[in-house]
């Protein structure tokens, strides 16, 4: 097949569909699911002690500015109070 084949009219053939993923859940480099699904949702973070939002912002982000950003993700957990975080919480860090 040349290069210029496709102008050509031969039963306007389609591209070919792209390939579906493998039944185990994985893509062709092996990454998961799950994994496409926590990127785009952010990373998770344990609470230890010592932490507040402003202090995980500034090690996870680079700018403890962004805490804001933290508490709206996770206001269902931590409830109408920012500065009332517990150790052992799961947080998500979303991705900015």
């Amino acid at each position: 097949m040349g290069l210029l084949d496709f102008l050509t009219n031969e039963g306007d053939k389609k591209p070919a569909a792209p390939a579906q993923p493998a039944a185990g859940g994985t893509d062709f480099f092996g990454n998961s699911d799950k994994a496409a699904t926590s990127d785009a949702a952010g990373t998770t973070y344990t609470v230890v002690s010592g932490d507040s939002l402003s202090k995980i912002a500034k090690n996870h982000y680079g700018d403890a500015a962004k805490w804001h950003q933290i508490y709206e993700a996770n206001k269902a957990i931590i409830g109408s109070n920012p500065d009332h975080i517990e150790v052992g919480q799961e947080l998500t860090l979303p991705s900015i």
